[in-house]
């Protein structure tokens, strides 16, 4: 007890370090896919039959293959390939790949999301809106968009969630997440042979996490209630 007592520094110091790193892409991501999945909600509903095709084949694509395999085409395709690294060397490079990865990949989910909340939308609003004189923007902005908010929110919450466990997908790339700083100390790379126990903790990360995204949402559900 006294042995692992002593590792208490070194084992949270490196956890805190894969934290924040986990925060970052988490953050990231989310800045990101939200808006680009609206831009990809908009073009799967276009009246413009190829770039209405093109992007559900992209989003199609992006959904029916793992997360996992889209961060090593993404990260080693360009070098290998290619033969140019596009994304930088070391810590700052697989950083970019897997958040290029990361919000292609929810803004693909995020997208379906919008577009079943505007599409859920009684056309009669939208008609409303024309009778009246206002252009399809001002409909979508005004009359739409708080709706579609309400819809959303829900499924959004969920996806969010799973961003947060997702993150941990990154160190198929070697980028020190959380889980990443935990497994090192199985490796012995920290100075530190052996020890599982420092797992545990990082499950604790995500536990905590988790349930102040969770709480945070349903705080803003409930705000949106106004609008059932």
């Amino acid at each position: 007890m006294n042995q692992i007592a002593e590792q208490f520094p070194v084992v949270f110091d490196a956890l805190n370090v894969g934290f924040l790193q986990t925060l970052k892409l988490f953050f990231v991501t989310l800045l990101g896919a939200l808006p680009l999945g609206l831009i990809i909600a908009f073009g799967s509903m276009t009246r413009i039959w190829p770039i209405r095709i093109i992007t559900r084949m992209f989003v199609g694509i992006i959904r029916g293959t793992p997360l996992m395999i889209q961060l090593l085409i993404f990260y080693y395709f360009p070098g290998l390939v290619l033969k140019q690294n596009i994304w930088g060397s070391g810590e700052a490079g697989r950083f970019f790949a897997a958040s290029i990865a990361f919000i292609i990949n929810y803004a693909c989910y995020f997208s379906e999301i919008y577009r079943g909340g505007i599409q859920g939308i009684p056309v009669g609003q939208e008609e409303a809106g024309l009778v009246l004189g206002m252009k399809p923007r001002q409909i979508f902005f005004k009359v739409k968009l708080m709706q579609m908010i309400k819809r959303i929110v829900p499924p959004i919450s969920n996806e969010v969630i799973t961003l947060v466990k997702d993150t941990s997908l990154s160190r198929i790339i070697a980028l020190q997440e959380l889980i990443w700083a935990g497994q090192a100390f199985m490796k012995g790379s920290r100075g530190i042979s052996g020890a599982i126990w420092p797992l545990f903790f990082t499950g604790v990360y995500y536990l905590v996490w988790n349930g102040l995204v969770s709480f945070g949402l349903g705080r803003l559900e409930k705000k949106l209630d106004y609008f059932r």
